[in-house]
């Protein structure tokens, strides 16, 4: 329950929320659009035109927040956002309220509960359920204090509590919708989310077997097509020889270095393996530190579905990973990832997608793209 309240979509399903962007734009334009055939039909009932095109520039800069920072180039979305994009469409209303004051005769024309409704609706995917309810009901209260203050003008004979029932169910209704989209979705999400981890983890613990048995392989190698014929003939041998010594340090430097590669891969050499054996692309890790260790599980994800979708004869011919630290004292960690593009170059839309999801993740993230190498450029805090 706690996951769910705590996460959006684009958190928990970055390249879902790239495709629901264009819905933000969409709902943006809509609000304005509406705003102004509403101001339009009851302009009659206008007796401030200052504040009521004060109202509508407040409508429209609420979209173009709105619609600006759901781009995937912005990711990810903060909630401060959500409450910025609120208080301005409710600026808007308080705006349009104060324009026909003492004018306004019916209260449906008023385009304020509307406005609110659709731009909370269409940020449902970047927002948690809790903070769309919360952005619902406030709204709402302030909307109610307005019909409070409008009530005495109205033609209407209902009771004021019946009119800011009314007023207040299209914000009321389209922020319950977008909660309930944003608990729903997480809800999938998540629940698809587990069923993949455990398939991943039965598939890692094969592949991590199958890289064993590679290793242990190459040791008994070592061992059999090396080690033990040597050792054959120093047991037969009267003296042993500077050359026969050389050779045993040789060796042992052999053993050490497939013993060492056991012990000390990670699950980025696991990945790098698994794309050569199985893709035929040489992946070459640098990674002198193990600082791939200390990414997180959504950093590794992402950084997994990039080199995954790199590794396609296609699209690459070599891949190459390197990590490094940023910073004076080195607080940051940086990886830098650097293709020779196959026959197939990746586009600069499809390489976008991946920066979105990296910069879901926190991960800093930019991409440059020519006809020779793809170049992705991440970075992150180190705890």
């Amino acid at each position: 329950m706690s996951g769910r309240m705590r996460l959006t979509q684009q958190e928990a399903d970055p390249v879902g929320a790239i495709t629901a962007y264009p819905i933000v734009t969409i709902g943006a334009v809509l609000a304005f659009s509406l705003a102004v055939a509403m101001t339009w039909v009851h302009w009659g009932e206008v007796g401030s035109p200052i504040a009521a095109v004060l109202a509508l520039l407040l409508v429209a800069a609420a979209g173009i927040i709105a619609a600006v920072s759901a781009t995937p180039a912005r990711a990810p979305f903060p909630v401060e956002r959500l409450w910025l994009v609120v208080t301005l469409s409710v600026g808007a209303a308080i705006a349009e309220y104060v324009s026909s004051i003492g004018n306004n005769r019916f209260l449906y024309d008023d385009f304020g509960p509307a406005v609110i409704g659709l731009l909370i609706l269409s940020l449902a995917p970047f927002c948690t359920w809790v903070s769309a309810a919360m952005a619902g009901v406030l709204s709402a209260a302030v909307l109610s204090i307005l019909v409070f203050g409008a009530a005495a003008y109205t033609a209407s004979d209902a009771p004021v509590a019946a009119l800011i029932a009314v007023n207040s169910a299209p914000v009321l209704s389209m922020s319950a919708a977008a909660a309930g989209y944003s608990y729903g979705i997480i809800s999938e999400t998540l629940a698809w989310q587990r069923e993949a981890n455990r398939a991943a983890l039965h598939r890692d613990a094969e592949l991590r077997a199958g890289i064993a048995r590679s290793v242990q392989q190459g040791r008994v190698s070592v061992l059999g097509r090396e080690v033990l014929p040597f050792l054959a003939g120093v047991m037969t041998a009267d003296r042993i020889s500077v050359a026969d010594a050389d050779r045993a340090r040789e060796l042992a430097e052999a053993l050490r270095r497939a013993l060492r590669a056991g012990i000390e891969s990670t699950w980025l050499d696991d990945l790098a393996a698994n794309v050569r054996l199985s893709r035929g692309i040489d992946t070459i890790i640098d990674d002198p530190t193990g600082a791939a260790a200390d990414l997180s599980a959504d950093q590794r994800s992402a950084l997994t579905a990039l080199i995954s979708w790199l590794g396609d004869a296609e699209r690459s011919q070599l891949i190459r990973v390197a990590f490094t630290n940023e910073g004076e004292d080195g607080e940051r960690g940086a990886i830098t990832l650097v293709t020779d593009v196959g026959a197939a170059a990746p586009t600069r839309r499809e390489l976008d997608r991946f920066v979105a999801v990296a910069r879901a993740v926190a991960l800093r993230a930019d991409s440059a793209l020519t006809r020779e190498n793809v170049t992705v450029e991440l970075s992150y805090d180190i705890d």
